[in-house]
């Protein structure tokens, strides 16, 4: 039976070339975007994957009470690894992580690349089980002047990868000697490094840091649990760890707690100390939207299947006539939609491979389908049969149900199952128009903080390390006035850190006022001279840092607006604050504020202070009335005579901010994308009823055009239904869209209001394209010819 089946599902779909291909079409694409998302879905699920015992790994995380607000760091004291280590039971092995500002740089013979390096304890390589290709884990970090590389890394510098034993110097000032290779990383993998060095490296070049307080938060600790050691008793015992040690301390809230490797990289938001989302919403988005292009693929295999009931009707008479069971007739159109679901698989595979290349550029990663994981063959294999199962369920259940001696004496359309093809058509296009009004409205946020004022001149200014011989403030100096004085720059400035990136914070800052309670955590940036000037902002009151006051290098600072309201100074210039052990600051000017490291967010208030020896980047106002490409040159060849050993590697800023809009692009990109082929294929549901409509409505048609009704009258008639259905899938559609774009925009500070036209443009653009789509076919109909309706009558 099976092979007759078979058979006959065959020569049915081969002898309707046009509604298979139709069908597969729309399968594939279906299929085609379900694999990328799922594959894309699987790629963030996969991270850190690869280590062994990833159940044990935690990286250990802290909570500050911050204006008024819980916020969590990444950051934790340097002591807190060696003291759990030795106070808490349960705990395995511990690893401090510290990475200087910026990438060093690391050369051999001539040879000279920056790279991105980590200090670690030596255990952090027992922690997470890298893969040696040449050395030895077990005293890879045992020495000061060690180094662990990456074979990327090793071929860089060598050319080969086998060079154990040979010498690396590191920032010009230290060689350093190999003492093993590992494999690359891969890139889902959270903590990214080109190189790794021993903690006692950084104890010798940085003395200071072992007589670091408690309150010192700088280095990020990775810690392994014992086996059967639950996470909720080990956090237990760390939430009063830190004050118990600083009593100090005490009246912050300033507890650690250890949060798990394998979900640092999905779930990286926290609000009032506790996790809320991340990354996670926008992969529970795609694999939503990769399953809802799937669904709305084999609704359009239902409404096609059923729109050809006519045709299939005496087939299914004349078999029940001769005996066969509905179950058998049920299993027939099942089998076609395998098939048919089979075949797709196939072209969505072809797409898939031929498309994944451009996918991979787009997100910058690297997903590639692993040819040898039965994992992979099961799920396209399950995808094709689950597919073909719940296209053909709805068809088969219907077709297999008619009455012999009703479709043999001449088939009526069912009104019931005309209901249910109207209910999955408004399912689709309600699905549509949500992703219309969705991606409309992320691509106005995406704008609406494109577009909004920074607050500073992000335009004609770069960022350049300061290294070598540019850490000599003499020669800073001389650098700077050298660039000035042949016009590549029109001001300079030193700054703490990336500009883009974020920095450090202090809850030691008192001012006139201030309650004892009151435990504010203020951000701090250093500067040199000139900073205002150079980033392109304003003074709203007093003035900027200025050589002309030798005062401005040690007492003066200045603040943000935002600082001046959290500290409720009516005026702040000349306002005395007191930070720590440092001598009586006094406030000499007031900066806007601006947006340099977050686009969405509210500005934190941070105070600005004079110490170049805190700074690590050079910023850069180029001379706008040069060309662009002149006055990068000229701070090259200047770099390379005041400082020759570094080779210069300038950053614009402006796409660092870019950078900082990334994750939203991909959303918007995404959207547009897939939910263009989802109104694709939404409109060959449309096609699908509007042939079902035809055949049920052609004598009718016939009968009003023999009576005397014109073109436009039909088409009218023809195309009200349709439209009844666009305007319910419209009804139903916007209150969804409006709640999931809404919740969507809570996630920023800065935000577009929703206004009614991006839903007034979907509804616009759903009747069009679904007129456009119908009169495709009810034109045809219109203007058939009445006889050949009505011959039979």
């Amino acid at each position: 039976m099976f092979k007759l089946n078979l058979k006959i599902a065959l020569r049915n779909l081969w002898r309707n070339k046009g509604f298979t291909l139709i069908n597969l079409g729309g399968l594939a694409i279906g299929m085609a975007c379900c694999l990328m998302l799922l594959l894309y879905v699987n790629y963030e699920r996969s991270y850190d994957q690869q280590f062994k015992k990833l159940d044990q790994i935690y990286l250990a995380k802290l909570k500050l009470k911050v204006n008024g607000e819980v916020i969590t760091t990444g950051a934790v004291p340097y002591k807190l690894a060696k003291a759990v280590l030795e106070e808490i039971p349960g705990i395995k092995n511990a690893a401090r992580l510290y990475s200087l500002n910026g990438q060093k740089l690391f050369s051999h013979k001539q040879n000279k690349f920056k790279l991105n390096s980590y200090f670690v304890d030596p255990s952090f390589i027992n922690i997470l089980n890298y893969k040696f290709l040449y050395g030895n884990s077990a005293n890879a970090l045992n020495e000061p002047g060690s180094v662990l590389i990456t074979s990327a890394t090793a071929k860089k510098l060598f050319g080969s990868e086998n060079v154990v034993g040979q010498s690396i110097k590191w920032d010009n000032r230290k060689v350093l000697k190999v003492s093993a290779v590992i494999e690359d990383l891969p890139k889902n993998q959270t903590i990214q490094f080109d190189v790794l060095q021993p903690w006692a490296f950084l104890e010798q070049i940085n003395p200071e840091i072992p007589a670091t307080g408690w309150g010192s938060i700088d280095c990020s600790t990775i810690f392994q649990l014992k086996d059967n050691v639950f996470l909720k008793d080990v956090n237990d015992r760390l939430k009063d760890f830190i004050v118990a040690k600083n009593p100090e301390i005490k009246s912050y809230v300033y507890e650690p707690f250890l949060f798990p490797l394998s979900k640092t990289h999905l779930w990286d938001e926290f609000k009032n100390g506790k996790v809320v989302g991340g990354r996670i919403d926008q992969v529970r988005l795609f694999t939503f939207l990769g399953l809802c292009v799937l669904l709305i693929a084999c609704i359009n295999y239902m409404n096609l299947s059923t729109a050809r009931s006519e045709k299939r009707a005496r087939e299914v008479g004349v078999k029940k006539a001769l005996g066969s069971a509905r179950s058998t007739l049920m299993g027939q159109f099942l089998l076609e939609s395998i098939i048919l679901a089979f075949v797709a698989v196939l072209v969505a595979f072809v797409l898939l491979e031929v498309f994944l290349p451009y996918f991979n550029n787009l997100l910058d990663i690297k997903i590639f389908i692993d040819y040898s994981s039965y994992t992979f063959w099961i799920v396209l294999v399950g995808l094709a049969l689950i597919t073909g199962f719940l296209a053909g369920s709805y068809p088969a259940f219907y077709l297999s149900s008619f009455i012999p001696v009703k479709v043999l004496k001449g088939f009526k359309g069912s009104t019931g199952s005309l209901s249910i093809r109207r209910v999955l058509v408004i399912f689709q296009f309600s699905l549509s128009i949500c992703m219309i009004i969705s991606a409309i409205v992320v691509y106005r946020q995406i704008q609406y903080l494109k577009n909004k004022p920074l607050g500073f001149d992000q335009n004609f200014m770069v960022q350049l390390d300061l290294e070598g011989e540019l850490k000599n403030h003499s020669r800073l100096q001389a650098f700077k006035d050298n660039l000035i004085r042949n016009g590549a720059v029109v001001s300079a400035s030193e700054f703490a850190s990336n500009f883009t990136g974020g920095g450090s914070i202090t809850g030691n800052l008192s001012w006139p006022g201030k309650a004892a309670d009151d435990n504010a955590i203020i951000n701090y940036r250093s500067t040199g001279f000139n900073y205002i000037k150079t980033i392109g902002t304003k003074v709203i009151a007093g003035r900027d840092l200025s050589k002309e006051f030798p005062a401005d290098t040690i007492t003066s600072v200045l603040l943000n607006e935002t600082a001046v309201k959290r500290m409720g100074l009516k005026n702040p210039v000349g306002t005395i604050l007191s930070w720590g052990d440092n001598p009586p600051l006094t406030v000499v000017g007031v900066v806007q504020d601006y947006f340099n490291e977050s686009f969405g967010k509210i500005v934190e208030p941070t105070i600005f202070y004079y110490n170049v020896n805190k700074s690590s980047v050079l910023l850069l106002r180029l001379n706008p009335n040069q060309s662009l490409s002149s006055s990068i040159q000229a701070i090259k060849n200047s770099s390379e005579e005041f400082n020759p050993a570094y080779p210069p590697q300038l950053t614009f800023v402006n796409d660092g901010m870019k950078e900082k809009l990334q994750s939203e692009k991909l959303l918007s990109v995404l959207s547009n994308i897939f939910g263009g082929f989802a109104i694709f294929i939404s409109c060959l549901g449309l096609l699908g009823l509007a042939l079902y409509m035809a055949e049920q409505r052609s004598k009718e048609v016939s009968i009003r055009k023999v009576l005397g009704a014109n073109l436009s009258d039909i088409l009218i008639l023809l195309n009200k239904d349709f439209m009844k259905l666009v305007i319910i899938s419209n009804v139903i559609a916007i209150p969804v869209a409006y709640f999931l774009v809404n919740h969507w925009l809570q996630k920023y500070d800065y935000k577009i209001a929703i206004d009614p036209w991006p839903f007034a443009l979907a509804l616009l653009a759903s009747v069009i394209i679904a007129v456009l789509t119908v009169s495709l076919q009810t034109f045809k109909v219109a203007k058939a010819n009445a006889v050949d309706a009505l011959k039979y009558e």
